[in-house]
């Protein structure tokens, strides 16, 4: 995996993010990351995968609805943590992620600027 892979999916992710105030760019784990506040939105795992943090029950229902977009390693059991498939996942599915993160994760006065 090359940084030119790693940075073209950051790009992808960057897109997805781009209309949500208060979103910066960071690092996690050493790789690419977007957070709001202090909080993480998503990171890039890999060159194929990106991690965003998601409720333990809506994650469930993501791993048994759209197994082919969405997916979990043994680390990530039990973790309100959910990985994507970059390869899978439409743009407008990506934004959608992103939005529902940023919803719970964002600063509530920034939220209800919004």
């Amino acid at each position: 995996m090359s940084d030119g892979d790693l940075s073209q999916t950051f790009e992808r992710l960057k897109r997805a993010a781009e209309c949500l105030p208060g979103v910066v760019e960071g690092t996690s784990y050493g790789t690419p990351a977007l957070k709001v506040g202090k909080k993480m939105l998503a990171r890039v795992k890999d060159a194929d995968t990106v991690a965003i943090p998601c409720p333990l029950d809506e994650k469930e229902m993501l791993l048994s609805a759209a197994d082919d977009i969405y997916f979990e390693t043994d680390h990530y059991k039990g973790w309100p943590t959910v990985l994507i498939r970059m390869a899978a996942v439409s743009d407008e599915e990506l934004r959608h992620r992103i939005e529902r993160c940023w919803l719970a994760q964002a600063p509530k006065a920034l939220v209800k600027a919004r």
